[in-house]
């Protein structure tokens, strides 16, 4: 047996959405530099045009972070990362903290939901979590963004700086840019995700290929994580140049999706797909087995104080 033994009750919301908030945290402290390896990359060549595409100034995920510690120090790969604990704080405990209570609902308790319920699940807490916590988003896309210069003046003085700047040059909807493009995102990315992690599990377990530990936990997230890149890249691609571009740069997510595959064709959306995967497999890896355990913990430790109390 490998790591803590399943409680004998479910866990609880609170543990859940605790749970997830804090799992996806320590995940993103993980992985966070590949996450803003993948941003670099997603936003080059929205500024060139096309024939000068091979002069690309990042190439490859680990050529991408050694040219960021070479020109801008290493510090720049955990740019925006006040901002990235603050999302995951609030976005994930709603889109995974709150899925299996959502699910419930929506199949009114039966032990066995369809993969129409399980999907219905994840388009809401993902779309719930957007609309909560977009400003967090924006912020932590900005400041992954932004290349570093020697002696150069900062684009933000801060995180909260950041969100009174965004707010005052471009409105407080500046704040929530790119909320249809991250909704579809999240969406897809949840129903991934969750989905996928939900259904792997549960075969390994119902087929007996597994025991309800560490190594089934890793197997379903590993999974989990590919499908995620798959579905997602070409709108977390759009999101990413959206949530990122000057004012009156694209007139809408559509338009700015247009403009890529005109001026730098279809391979443009999968840009960045190497660090997204690397990113998205051992995010998914880090945050579902540490979210495993911390149900686990959490539960462990309320029946203790239950029983001595």
């Amino acid at each position: 047996m490998v790591g803590l033994k399943p409680s004998n009750l479910p866990p609880t919301v609170t543990v859940k959405f605790l749970g997830a908030g804090t799992a996806a945290c320590i995940a993103d402290l993980v992985t966070f530099p590949l996450d803003t390896a993948k941003v670099r990359l997603q936003i080059q060549g929205e500024s060139a045009p096309r024939k000068t595409a091979k002069a690309a100034k990042y190439k490859g995920v680990f050529g991408t972070i050694t040219t960021i510690v070479k020109t801008e120090g290493p510090r720049s790969l955990y740019s925006g990362l006040v901002a990235g604990l603050q999302r995951q704080m609030s976005f994930a405990s709603i889109r995974i903290g709150l899925y299996d209570s959502v699910k419930q609902l929506y199949t009114s308790g039966s032990d066995h939901p369809g993969i129409a319920c399980r999907l219905l699940a994840g388009v809401t807490t993902g779309a719930m979590a957007v609309g909560f916590a977009q400003p967090t988003d924006v912020v932590k896309v900005r400041f992954q963004a932004h290349i570093r210069m020697a002696n150069s003046d900062n684009r933000y003085h801060g995180t909260m700086d950041a969100y009174r700047t965004i707010a005052k040059e471009e409105g407080v909807r500046g704040l929530w840019k790119g909320t249809m493009p991250n909704i579809t995102r999240n969406a897809i990315v949840n129903c991934a995700e969750l989905v996928t992690y939900d259904l792997i599990k549960e075969a390994l377990l119902l087929h007996h290929l597994m025991t309800d530990h560490l190594p089934c936990h890793f197997v379903a997230a590993f999974a989990a994580g590919f499908c995620a890149t798959v579905v997602a890249s070409p709108v977390d691609v759009v999101k990413t140049r959206y949530m990122n571009s000057p004012q009156g740069q694209y007139r809408s997510a559509i338009n700015c999706a247009v403009v890529m595959l005109t001026k730098e064709g279809p391979t443009a959306f999968y840009k960045g797909f190497m660090p997204s995967f690397l990113r998205l497999g051992s995010w998914n890896i880090v945050m579902f087995v540490t979210y495993e355990q911390l149900k686990r913990a959490l539960m462990s430790a309320q029946l203790s104080v239950k029983s001595h109390s």
